[in-house]
């Protein structure tokens, strides 16, 4: 580490404006123009780029045209991530690092960290600051709506997502009293001395679930957090491709859903119910009519049970439908997450590997 970088590290911006924006982006030229547009779009009166916020990029090693593109947008501060040490102390994730990068340069009395992949609706960084003022929330996470494409998409991220709205309720996580915490990377925003107080990106170390771990972290300091379902304020295509889902879930799940093989065997349970019970009622010939009527009534049952959980997904309803197709996915999904942070000690994500467990 050179001296520059050290006194980036060691010496944080004075608080000059009242918002910085901070994207991480590795290899992101297919979604990074996109994103950027509809924060250059952030209009209001008052909040005008440069003189009431700052937007800046940090480049993770890219090796596409990610900087090319962050660098064709007037008024966009662009800056490299450091090194990225794997090995040794003071190990983390590329993001993690590429976030405290940016906090360090940030002039910003709050930092929103947000995804290279997200749509930000116009108005949103200042209505965003509004509620965190309403609220009084250090800490204000939005969950964006998810755009998917393709079958194994539609059919597996309603699953995920309804399981992560039963593990992880809002009213709780908003709840002071409770110690439940969460929050999602993909809009984060918080209040930059309580940032820095509790280490920031800096000491989450190399989790890859770096969003919940700063929530943890800051509602352990008694601070206020506030996460909401917010497709009001912004979307986003998590994933390009089924191959770069089943990546990004295998690095997370396990994390995300501490009884993951207990989870796994439930929604085993759920598909053989589903398909077994009519089986059994038409297959079964020589029961009574009063036998087949409880069968059915078991099969309703567990229609509904199912899909009021799934519903929770906030997805559309035809995703929601099919959804039952995609449990063999999602449940291969979390024991190969388990897996590889029990056992192999190693998750990939973005041609990096990060240690497990």
């Amino acid at each position: 580490m050179n001296s520059s970088e050290l006194d980036l590290e060691l010496k944080p911006a004075a608080a000059e404006l009242l918002l910085s924006v901070i994207i991480p982006a590795r290899n992101e030229e297919s979604v990074l123009g996109a994103c950027l547009a509809s924060l250059v779009r952030q209009s209001e009166p008052g909040f005008a780029l440069g003189s009431q916020w700052e937007l800046i990029v940090v480049n993770d090693d890219s090796t596409d045209r990610t900087r090319a593109i962050a660098e064709g947008y007037e008024g966009v501060v662009v800056m490299d991530a450091p090194p990225l040490n794997l090995n040794g102390a003071g190990v983390l994730s590329g993001k993690s690092n590429a976030c405290w990068a940016g906090a360090q340069r940030a002039r910003g009395k709050r930092l929103l960290f947000t995804d290279a992949d997200t749509l930000h609706e116009t108005g949103d960084l200042s209505r965003a600051l509004h509620e965190m003022e309403k609220y009084k929330a250090t800490l204000l996470s939005y969950s964006p709506r998810q755009i998917v494409t393709g079958f194994w998409q539609r059919a597996v991220m309603p699953l995920v997502f309804s399981e992560l709205a039963s593990v992880y309720p809002m009213k709780q996580v908003n709840n002071p009293e409770s110690g439940l915490a969460a929050a999602n990377g993909q809009f984060l925003m918080v209040e930059r001395d309580a940032y820095f107080l509790v280490g920031g990106h800096r000491a989450l170390g190399s989790t890859v679930l770096e969003d919940v771990a700063l929530a943890h972290n800051i509602k352990s300091e008694e601070r206020t957090i506030r996460f909401r379902y917010a497709p009001d304020a912004l979307s986003t295509r998590m994933y390009r491709s089924t191959a770069e889902m089943m990546e990004g879930w295998t690095k997370n799940l396990a994390l995300l859903f501490p009884r993951a093989i207990y989870l796994a065997a439930w929604r085993v349970l759920d598909v053989l119910l589903f398909f077994g019970l009519p089986g059994l009622a038409v297959g079964m010939y020589w029961l009574q009519p009063w036998q087949r009527g409880v069968l059915w009534l078991l099969w309703v049952r567990t229609l509904w049970r199912f899909y009021s959980r799934v519903a929770r997904s906030n997805f559309p309803a035809s995703d929601v439908v099919i959804s039952i197709l995609g449990v063999p996915l999602f449940v291969y999904l979390l024991v190969k997450s388990v897996v590889d942070h029990k056992v192999k000690k190693s998750v990939a994500w973005k041609g990096r590997t990060y240690s497990g467990g």
